[in-house]
């Protein structure tokens, strides 16, 4: 079964480890998988000066072009931070990086995102089966990564890994959204889509109050306890 896994490791055993310590509130988020050429790293921090000279001066990481910066769009989800600046740098990452992305392929698993903020990164990875994550995990333990284990989804589709709802509340916001009912105006009333789902009024209003809470924490902080991976 397709397995996505959230880890959280240390900036000091990646990269970054030196820019955080200068910028305080640095954060990046990788545009693409990690490998191949030098990737392009969405940044955010106090000012594009700062957040430069920090990158160039922070020997886990080389500057490799400045390619962009400006003001971001309220509808750009993929950004990492609630600021309004932020910029893009090609950068080439050092030993740590490589050997992650080695293992991680090795076992025949996928980098499908990276991000970090507060001295931490958040890898987001993809398996075929969990033999592969215990194998992976085994790795990165024996290498010294410090890996914290955040988040494991068992799926049948990479959709259903990104959402941190319950099988219930996913299929009920799907419906919603199928039939319009986030729409402006909506296409469809409460009082309707309960009728489509099969359960009362009231019962839908809480199941959306709890899918919305659910969101919300998930878009303001993606953390979870920590999980156990199967030995």
């Amino acid at each position: 079964m397709t397995t996505v896994v959230e880890l959280e490791i240390p900036a000091a055993r990646l990269g970054f480890a030196r820019t955080f310590d200068r910028v305080s509130t640095f954060e990046f988020q990788v545009g693409g998988m990690i490998g191949g050429s030098a990737p392009l790293v969405w940044t955010n921090g106090p000012d594009h000066e700062t957040v430069k000279q920090a990158l160039e001066t922070d020997p886990s990481v080389e500057v490799v072009a400045s390619v962009a910066d400006g003001k971001r769009s309220s509808t750009d989800d993929s950004a990492v931070t609630s600021q309004n600046d932020r910029w893009l740098f090609r950068l080439e990452f050092g030993d740590g990086v490589k050997l992650l992305e080695q293992i991680v392929t090795e076992n025949d698993g996928a980098i499908l995102t990276a991000r970090g903020a507060d001295g931490r990164w958040v890898v987001k990875l993809l398996f075929h089966d969990r033999e592969s994550v215990s194998a992976c995990h085994e790795l990165l333990e024996q290498y010294e990564f410090r890996v914290t284990v955040t988040r494991i989804s068992g799926v049948d589709d990479l959709a259903r890994a990104q959402t941190p709802l319950t099988e219930t509340q996913y299929e009920t916001v799907c419906k919603a959204h199928e039939l319009g009912y986030f729409d402006v105006p909506r296409g469809v009333t409460l009082k309707e889509l309960a009728a489509e789902l099969g359960i009362s009024h009231q019962a839908l209003s809480e199941r959306l109050r709890r899918s919305h809470a659910a969101l919300v924490s998930a878009e303001l902080s993606e953390r979870t306890a920590p999980i156990e991976i199967d030995r």
